[in-house]
């Protein structure tokens, strides 16, 4: 008798893959329909289908008119008019090119410097897709438009669909509008923050889709704190409405999160001190703008962090330093910090028309910005001949205009930095030449 057939032990442990609910067909059915909804083509066909729909109504309404339903005065006689449509059907060409070559270079531009993975999204955003579908349209009508219009003769003035021509001079008007509030939308699409807060967002009405269950409440939650509403950075805080609303309910306000920090949804945005109850926290909402990028509206510590971003962009890991760069925000960091040396800065304290405490906030100190200011900085441009020069030239000049008690934190940075430039340089020339104080970085003050 021949032998039975041996079984594989790794076949018995294997477990047998999951066949996806639905036939076949509905899973390509699937994939073919959301290939068609996330597409970038969709909107615009969508919209050329609606201006051949409109240039079929209005040139309907003309001849049923008799192409008298507007005088010609108001729409020109047939030269004017197909020298306005020619224009109008160039120019929605040329815008949409333009919109389209913008979708590119953002596209690059998210790829480089951000995320291959975002493209998808910026792929989907619908103010792209409907500019460039109404751009269509209006050249879609207008071409239409032309064919209609009759040059006549000696024996025939001619006429023109002036129900038509007057929606053309509507569609161009509502792109021209388009346009701008485009470029508008662009420009903030292409901020690090908006491309982070598409991921974020997309993220967590996923979450609230694939998790329908509702979070509990945390534990410790109770009437003695106001929790945000939405997540984000707190930019704006509106203390007047803040100190009213805790004088009427008497107690007092201690906004957790500091000026510019983020915070998110159901966190901790005060702690009521005093009986919570009587406390309108609508009107403590109201008092507190959470948007999800920091703004210079109040917030100064985020204007010092701009400027010490430009200056450690410009001083990354790359064949491309730029230390000059570097100097010219440092030169702009050495005038906001020569501009506070001298300032009270507030203890974070807002009291009543009584002198009674309502509000407790976190604020920054003079050591604050200048720690800000200097240490990320002196840690990439140490080694920056210039970049270690002109920090040394601003500290020294802060350290002769500062107060006597606002000397240590800047004495602090000096010590540092020489400590970083020994460490940077392996010659004692170069450590010497870096160690020098010049405003130019390497300039006519070089010593």
């Amino acid at each position: 008798m021949p032998p039975a057939p041996v079984r594989s032990r790794a076949r018995r442990g294997r477990p047998r893959p999951r066949r996806p609910r639905g036939s076949g067909m509905e899973i390509s059915v699937y994939k073919q329909f959301r290939n068609v909804m996330t597409s970038l083509w969709l909107v615009p066909v969508l919209c050329v289908l609606l201006g051949i729909g409109i240039s079929f109504t209005t040139i309907a309404i003309d001849r049923a008119t008799g192409f008298r339903a507007l005088p010609e005065d108001l729409v020109g006689g047939p030269e004017a008019a197909l020298e306005i449509l020619t224009t109008v059907a160039a120019s929605m060409v040329n815008l949409t090119v333009l919109v389209l070559t913008i979708v590119l270079v953002v596209v690059q531009l998210a790829m480089g410097q951000f995320s291959p993975r975002i493209v998808q999204r910026l792929l989907r955003d619908r103010p792209s897709q409907l500019a460039i579908g109404l751009f269509v349209a209006t050249f879609v009508h207008t071409l239409l438009t032309i064919r209609e219009v009759d040059v006549g003769d000696a024996d025939d003035p001619g006429h023109v669909p002036g129900v038509a021509i007057a929606t053309t001079f509507v569609l161009s008007l509502a792109s021209i509008a388009v346009l701008v509030v485009y470029i508008h939308h662009i420009g903030q699409a292409l901020r690090v923050s908006a491309l982070v807060e598409i991921a974020g967002d997309n993220t967590r009405k996923l979450v609230n889709e694939v998790y329908p269950n509702e979070a509990p409440m945390p534990a410790d939650a109770d009437p003695g704190f106001v929790l945000a509403e939405e997540s984000g950075a707190v930019t704006l805080i509106r203390y007047d409405k803040l100190v009213e609303a805790a004088q009427r309910a008497d107690c007092t306000l201690e906004l957790i999160p500091a000026l510019g920090e983020f915070i998110p949804a159901g966190g901790r945005l005060f702690q009521v001190r005093g009986n919570p109850e009587r406390l309108d926290r609508s009107a403590v909402h109201r008092s507190v703008v959470i948007r999800f990028e920091r703004t210079l509206e109040q917030d100064v510590s985020y204007g010092v962090r701009l400027l010490v971003d430009m200056a450690i962009r410009a001083l990354a890991d790359a064949p491309w330093q730029d230390p000059t760069t570097a100097v010219q925000a440092i030169d702009r960091i050495h005038d906001c910090l020569r501009e506070l040396a001298q300032r009270e800065f507030p203890d974070g304290h807002h009291v009543d028309a009584s002198g009674e405490l309502r509000l407790v906030e976190k604020v920054m100190s003079w050591d604050d910005y200048v720690t800000l200011a200097f240490t990320e900085v002196r840690l990439a441009g140490a080694g920056s001949p210039q970049v270690a020069r002109r920090l040394n030239s601003a500290i020294d000049d802060l350290l002769a205009f500062a107060p006597e008690d606002r000397r240590p934190v800047l004495e602090e940075q000096r010590d540092l930095l020489r400590a970083a430039i020994e460490r940077s340089y392996g010659d004692e020339r170069d450590a010497a030449l870096a160690a020098g104080s010049d405003r130019s970085g390497i300039g006519a003050s070089r010593q």
